[in-house]
């Protein structure tokens, strides 16, 4: 299926606008005491024209962060309802005493500016876990960033939610469901601590279809299944991890409430955005030089075809490899090898491909004989795939990661100070 893609992420859709300020979270750039150079946003904010069916998946750490409880108990107190988020980077607000009470404030500043209820509001942090977060900034800069707010506001909101990432994360599309034009639109943050089980990172997607909050979470549920949940950058899974979907039904189509044909359309549209988010989040990982994606075919079931992906994603071996682009297929073998699924490791086979070519490397479980030189000159792209057969059954899955670089350990060593 084939969908317009736009650009405004988060505002893509009718009725939601954005906006993002720097309030002092962060450390603020300088150059020999020079206050005055340019700094990152480290507040966000998204707010719908009109009431939003809410749904999110969360962490399964059971170490999360405070603004988790606070959004759920939010969604709780209003049957799923919500109409804005607000969103800080730099502090995860994570193991403090006072993190509840810290994203609570942050919800009735929200609201008190927006003029709706606190419970309305979404909350999350991302950052670095255990430090006390100063609601002072957040306080100050809150006012100037509903102010702010915009139909426009997306890159400012996408920068805000930005830490260790280089690049900010939008995708957004457009298709038609009932005779309706319906839009769909996200953006992400993530770069390290990813490996994600039911969420990852800090992902935001609006939309305008109207969509039932039970048939909203099914379709985040199965597609958070085949995107998000099979993207590793180093096996870490988060603290503050969150998917929050929200749609205001401003496209007019007819409410979808059951499995149809338009609810087919929409899940299909919400994958593509959130499969290329996730692209993104993969390409971005701390330190990498090189996008890897691992595809499984020829599976029993589609869960084993994740596992075995996923398994090869995770290989930190495979992945110091493909940043020396030494072609040691014996890696990828070994992490399908160890994957917990069932399957006959003598019937498998390996591919390596870019766009400069494909190789193969392994047949029924065993070595081939190809060009060093070959292979070497398919690793030297940016994007590096990895077919992987299984040969027993019609099933298959792609995975997401990167490479494991000197710059990851640099970035990790001294993340907290």
């Amino acid at each position: 299926m084939d969908f317009k893609v736009l650009d405004g992420g988060v505002c893509a859709a009718k009725g939601f606008r954005a906006n993002g300020v720097y309030c002092g979270i962060k450390k603020p750039a300088a150059d020999n005491g020079n206050q005055s150079l340019p700094h990152k946003n480290d507040l966000g904010m998204i707010a719908s024209d009109e009431p939003c069916a809410t749904v999110c998946v969360y962490t399964t750490n059971k170490v999360k962060g405070a603004p988790i409880t606070v959004t759920k108990r939010n969604l709780e107190k209003t049957g799923g309802i919500s109409k804005a988020v607000i969103v800080n980077s730099k502090n995860a607000n994570t193991c403090n005493a006072d993190g509840v009470e810290k994203a609570e404030k942050m919800c009735e500043l929200a609201a008190a500016q927006l003029g709706i209820k606190p419970q309305e509001v979404i909350v999350a942090s991302t950052g670095v876990i255990g430090q006390v977060l100063p609601i002072e900034p957040i306080a100050a800069g809150v006012e100037p960033l509903a102010a702010g707010l915009s139909y426009t506001g997306n890159e400012e909101a996408a920068t805000a939610i930005m830490t260790t990432d280089t690049v900010k994360k939008e995708y957004a599309v457009e298709f038609e469901m009932d005779g309706a034009v319906c839009r769909i639109g996200g953006m992400a943050k993530g770069s390290g601590m990813i490996h994600p089980n039911m969420a990852t990172t800090l992902n935001f997607i609006t939309t305008d279809a109207a969509v039932s909050r039970d048939m909203l979470q099914k379709a985040l549920d199965d597609i958070v299944k085949i995107t998000y949940n099979c993207l590793s950058i180093d096996g870490d899974t988060s603290t503050n991890d969150m998917v929050c979907l929200m749609a205001n039904g401003l496209a007019k189509n007819k409410p979808i409430a059951q499995d149809s044909d338009d609810f087919e359309i929409f899940k299909a549209a919400l994958y593509e955005v959130m499969a290329n988010l996730t692209k993104m989040l993969a390409k971005d990982g701390e330190g990498a030089t090189k996008l890897i994606e691992c595809e499984c075919r020829g599976c029993r079931d589609t869960q084993t075809a994740i596992t075995v992906a996923k398994s090869v994603i995770g290989s930190t071996l495979f992945k110091c490899a493909v940043f020396g682009e030494d072609a040691n297929w014996g890696r990828i073998l070994c992490a399908v090898g160890y994957a917990p699924a069932e399957f006959d490791i003598n019937r498998v086979d390996v591919d390596i491909l870019s766009e400069y070519g494909e190789i193969a490397v392994c047949r029924n479980g065993a070595g081939v004989d190809f060009s060093e030189e070959k292979a070497a000159e398919i690793l030297k792209s940016d994007e590096i795939g990895v077919i992987i057969n299984l040969n027993c059954g019609s099933c298959s899955a792609k995975a997401w990661g990167c490479d494991m670089t000197y710059d990851y350990v640099k970035i990790n060593g001294d993340y907290r100070t």
